[in-house]
């Protein structure tokens, strides 16, 4: 048996998350808040760990209830506090006089600005998988892991890689649910260059990728469908969430239950 024991959400796109008891399902099936809002540039790019690694020099905290981020640099001296909206221009000065270009602090609260557009729900992995995968490493741990990978949910599984469980063969899609909530698991999230980097320092992690690469595909479990796996730099379950359930809770504690496997839509 699976349960729910972290709900994560990045309210801005790249930055850091906030971790949450309780959250609700919003429209195109995004979690609430998450990825609500998100840096651009001039020419409507985002400002990302991908494009920009200074990305990884900023720290924040938020206030939900407030819709207040409170930002600055990672071991600088000082932070400032701004509402999202009511303050977003003072926010976008400090955002641009610290990327040295301009940016804006843009909003979308019809699904945010999932990483992946296709399949848009929220991702998924265990405990369990971030621990082992932080064993491939020296001076990572599960914690460490999860800021690198950036996931949504994080399930107390029974193994490391139980969430392979959550998709099947291409052309199908995994029906599961957390609680209430009714998920179809897509495919293994393919990753970017963002994991290889040091949350906190952007600084590349020497042979990150060479290493995962072949540990993903030394320990891949019998149950995960090798059809995905064109390359082994795959790990956590995109998915999306039926219509039905917008609007619906999530909550730490939930039970996981896995279903049939359904065609795609």
């Amino acid at each position: 048996m699976a349960r729910l024991d972290e709900i994560a959400v990045y309210p801005i796109k790249s930055l850091e998350p906030t971790t949450l008891e309780r959250t609700t399902v919003i429209e195109n099936g995004a979690l609430q808040w998450d990825r609500r809002y998100a840096i651009v540039d001039e020419a409507g790019e985002y400002v990302n760990g991908k494009r920009d690694e200074r990305v990884h020099r900023l720290e924040t905290t938020y206030d939900l209830e407030r819709s207040t981020v409170t930002i600055g640099e990672r071991d600088g001296e000082t932070t400032r506090t701004y509402h999202l909206d009511v303050d977003r221009d003072a926010l976008e000065a400090w955002l641009s006089a610290f990327f040295e270009y301009r940016v804006r602090l843009v909003r979308d609260d019809e699904g945010g600005y999932p990483d992946d557009t296709t399949v848009s729900g929220p991702t998924v992995i265990a405990w369990e998988t971030l621990e082992a995968v932080a064993g491939w490493f020296d001076g990572i741990d599960a914690t460490g892991m999860f800021r690198r990978l950036r996931p949504n949910l994080v399930l107390e599984a029974e193994t490391a890689f139980w969430e392979d469980r959550l998709y099947d063969e291409p052309g199908t899609v995994q029906a599961f649910e957390i609680g209430d909530v009714s998920f179809r698991g897509s495919n293994p999230c393919q990753r970017c260059v963002v994991p290889t980097r040091h949350p906190d320092t952007g600084e590349p992690t020497p042979g990150f990728q060479e290493t995962f690469v072949e540990n993903r595909e030394r320990t891949l479990p019998a149950w995960a469908s090798r059809e995905w796996f064109d390359h082994y730099f795959r790990l956590m379950v995109n998915t999306d969430i039926l219509e039905r359930d917008w609007g619906a809770s999530l909550r730490v504690g939930d039970e996981v239950r896995i279903g049939e496997v359904l065609s795609a839509p």
